[in-house]
C-alpha cells in the first residue's frame, strides 16, 4: 500500500485529492453595505478566505465552521453552498468546499497561521485577493446574497 507518513507517523493514503472546506465570511457594515473577511497567511504571503483541511471523519461543513473560528475568531451562520474549488497544491489535487457564511460575532487574535484579517467592501476585496479562483467565489457569493 502506498502512502505518506504524517507528523505522528501514521500512514495515510496519498491517492485522491486533499479535502478542505471554508467560508466566504461576510457582514453588514455600519452603513449597510457588505463587507467580506479576508485572511492573510504569512506562510504564503497571500490573502484568501478562511479554509483548511478536513480532520479524519469530519463533515465538510463542520470543518468550514471550525476553520472560520480558528482563523478569524468569528462564529458564523453558514448559508448556501458555493462551487467547490479544485486546484493543485504541493503537487497534489486539492478540493475545497465553500459556503456563504454570515459572521455572528467574535474577535480576531493573530496567530501563527493567520496574522491579519481585513473586512473589505466587494471592490476592495476583489483587489486584495491573491488568487483568481477566490475572485470567482466572491462573484458567486454576491450573486447568492442578491438572490436571498
Amino acid at each position: 500500500m502506498s502512502g505518506t507518513v504524517g507528523a505522528r507517523g501514521a500512514k495515510r493514503a496519498a491517492t485522491g485529492p486533499v479535502l478542505a472546506a471554508g467560508c466566504v465570511l461576510w457582514r453588514r457594515s455600519p452603513s449597510g453595505g457588505l463587507e467580506f473577511c479576508l485572511v492573510h497567511r504569512p506562510r504564503y504571503d497571500d490573502w484568501s478566505y478562511p479554509k483548511g483541511k478536513l480532520k479524519r471523519g469530519e463533515p465538510p461543513l463542520d470543518a468550514a465552521r471550525r476553520e472560520v473560528l480558528e482563523e478569524t475568531g468569528h462564529h458564523c451562520a453558514p448559508g448556501a453552498p458555493l462551487p467547490t474549488v479544485r486546484y493543485r497544491a504541493n503537487g497534489r489535487p486539492k478540493e475545497v468546499a465553500y459556503w456563504v457564511a454570515e459572521a455572528t460575532g467574535g474577535t480576531f487574535v493573530p496567530n501563527a497561521e493567520v496574522d491579519r484579517v481585513s473586512w473589505l467592501a466587494p471592490a476592495e476585496a476583489r483587489t486584495r485577493l491573491t488568487q483568481d479562483r477566490d475572485r470567482d467565489l466572491l462573484d458567486a457569493t454576491l450573486t447568492t446574497l442578491s438572490n436571498t
